[in-house]
């Protein structure tokens, strides 16, 4: 079967305080471990949506490798192209939850297996023909290796018909903002989807107002700006104008991995050939759902999940 939608990049998992406003650096208790990682989050959320979707990344030989791995599998992702390596150590991120909405992480991925990419695991002939293939600015921080392998499956995609869409997710924790909009380049001007949160387009256009900042990124490349608003909702910007689409009411548990499930759903609902006004609401139904469960993966829901909050199925 061909595959419509690949990611790559970090799998990792999350073990996370259990009480707000509890510091990393104190004695407290965990919760965990989660299957994590921005692109793994995002691969599994649209598998879970009925896409036929495949990754590519790297996990130690342990228990949490297995853990991610068998997650993946799970909800049908394949993983042909997940290696795991005898080592290295499986990615561990710890995050802490404050009442003002902030985190704070403590990673540990440049080091762990999450950091190795191999240029056996960037085969042409599985990335030619997809639809999409979906990369992330925290992906892109890792080291040179996953970056020039970014780049270079990206060139692979675009030369043989598909688009590329791209979540900024930048992680000043892993590098410089300046380095991040050094390294966010090529792909900017290379996607066709960006997927931004407000502060994310105001870092990568250096520009506070964000209705500016989203019309100057569309001059970077894009054709399409999903601005992210959590509980607001989103707002969709085009060369034609811009949407403003509301969100849905969720009782909010973890916020974690819920723009990933948005990114998931929006490019779901493009492969669907649904209105740009449909994807947006489906996206917005995705991303509330999505932190409604503790885990950064727990809350990604299935189609028929999304489609009774809606209120529309696939006619």
């Amino acid at each position: 079967m061909k595959l419509q939608v690949v990611s790559m990049g970090e799998l990792l998992v999350e073990i996370m305080r259990e009480n707000i406003d509890e510091p990393l650096g104190v004695k407290g208790t965990f919760a965990g471990p989660f299957a994590s990682g921005a692109p793994a989050i995002f691969i599994d959320a649209i598998a879970r949506l009925g896409i036929s979707s495949g990754f590519i990344g790297s996990v130690g030989r342990d228990d949490f490798g297995k853990l991610i791995t068998n997650r993946l599998k799970e909800d049908g992702v394949d993983t042909t192209y997940v290696q795991s390596l005898d080592n290295y150590t499986t990615g561990v991120a710890f995050v802490t939850y404050y009442s003002d909405g902030t985190r704070q992480f403590i990673y540990h991925i440049p080091q762990a297996a999450s950091g190795r990419i191999s240029e056996t695991q960037l085969n042409r002939d599985y990335l030619s023909g997809i639809s999409y293939l979906h990369i992330m600015g925290s992906t892109l921080s890792i080291n040179d290796s996953w970056r020039r392998l970014c780049y270079r499956a990206v060139e692979i995609v675009k030369n043989s018909g598909g688009k590329i869409s791209f979540d900024p997710n930048l992680r000043p924790e892993l590098l410089a903002i300046e380095k991040i909009r050094e390294i966010c380049e090529p792909i900017l001007s290379s996607c066709e989807i960006i997927l931004p949160s407000g502060e994310e387009v105001r870092m990568l256009m250096g520009i506070e107002d964000i209705d500016r900042a989203c019309r100057r990124l569309l001059e970077c490349g894009p054709e399409i700006v999903a601005l992210k608003l959590g509980e607001e909702g989103s707002c969709i910007y085009t060369r034609e104008g811009k949407l403003k689409v509301p969100s849905f009411p969720v009782n909010e548990i973890d916020p974690t991995g819920a723009g990933d499930c948005f990114d998931a759903a929006f490019i779901a609902g493009f492969l669907k050939g649904w209105s740009i006004k449909r994807v947006a609401k489906f996206a917005n139904a995705v991303g509330a759902l999505a932190v409604a469960k503790k885990g950064p993966m727990e809350g990604a829901p299935y189609l028929r999940e999304v489609e009774k909050m809606v209120g529309f199925g696939e006619s």
